[in-house]
């Protein structure tokens, strides 16, 4: 099937590794163009040479929590692309904890990371977008079951699922879609971080394999996929939904 991604340009946030880069480098094989934007420069750069470099991809370095930073990665996007078609807003992982034990500038912080960060960047796009754009944030499954000792995503994320459902309802108008990403066990690096702080990791991601109907962790190559087909002219009717790429580890429809 063809996406129409041909000569498309998308904007992919915390794109240096993990379902970010896997996003962009689906986004690219497709023909799209893509401003991958990440906080270490280094990193930055290997993601943008390995899909091919200028001009498939180009990088920036930018914070999402720097108020600034969504309308320079828009105004990237437009310079070196001449246009922009739709952004996947990767809010990246708040750190773990319970509720009780997490502090409150834990709190404030990761607000401004995960929350406020990421609705800049969804209204500075909106700005540059015409019909047929298209929004996407990557979320968690923690929008709609809470994950243990993930006490600030389970706070946070649900909130801006609902943010984006309504902002969905408030760019269908124009033309633009609003979409949320929901993976759950993909095997990148944070979440084998996660795993990590248990008292016996592989035994850990055994019971968390168990627990997916599919009886495995996904890959980022399946989660880019979805997120690519997301972003397309291909899944032209759909906004305002939360699709989730967990293997169906999700109880709830």
């Amino acid at each position: 099937m063809d996406l129409g991604l041909h000569d498309k340009v998308y904007v992919v946030t915390g794109a240096s590794r993990g379902l970010g880069f896997a996003a962009a480098r689906e986004l690219a094989a497709d023909g799209a163009k893509v401003l991958l934007t990440g906080r270490q420069q280094q990193a930055l750069d290997a993601a943008v040479d390995s899909l091919g470099g200028e001009p498939t991809a180009a990088g920036l370095v930018s914070d999402n929590a720097d108020p600034a930073a969504a309308e320079r990665i828009v105004a990237t996007a437009l310079a070196r692309f001449g246009r922009l078609d739709g952004i996947l807003i990767s809010v990246g992982g708040p750190p773990a904890g319970s509720v009780l034990d997490t502090a409150d500038q834990t709190w404030r912080d990761s607000f401004e990371t995960v929350f406020l960060g990421a609705l800049r960047l969804a209204r500075a796009a909106a700005a540059a977008l015409g019909e047929g754009g298209a929004i996407a944030f990557v979320l968690s499954s923690s929008v709609r079951e809470p994950l243990p000792n993930l006490g600030v995503s389970n706070g946070l994320r649900p909130g801006l699922a609902m943010a984006a459902k309504a902002l969905a309802g408030e760019l269908g108008p124009r033309g633009i879609r609003v979409l949320g990403l929901l993976p759950a066990r993909i095997d990148t690096d944070r979440v084998r971080e996660l795993d990590a702080l248990a008292a016996d990791p592989d035994a850990a991601r055994k019971a968390a394999s168990a627990g997916i109907p599919l009886g495995r962790y996904g890959t980022p190559e399946e989660f880019g996929r979805v997120a690519a087909f997301a972003l397309s002219p291909a899944a032209s009717y759909l906004t305002g939904l939360m699709i989730p790429v967990d293997g169906g580890a999700l109880h709830t429809f």
